[in-house]
């Protein structure tokens, strides 16, 4: 593992990795909260199913 080549790398990475706008910033948390969303309301329509079935699946 050679060290001084790692910390290059992450140094060239850093240096252009910018701030996101906040338009950027906010089209990327919505599409997270959907995707929270999404899976949440498929975990709780199993765990409805798998209550209203009792020895189903």
């Amino acid at each position: 593992m050679d060290v001084k080549y790692d910390l290059t790398s992450y140094i060239r990475v850093l240096k252009l990795a910018s701030t996101p706008s906040w338009q950027e910033f906010s089209q990327i948390a919505k599409i997270a909260g959907a995707g929270i969303f999404l899976i949440g309301l498929v975990g709780f329509i199993i765990f409805a199913v798998m209550s209203f079935l009792p020895g189903g699946i």
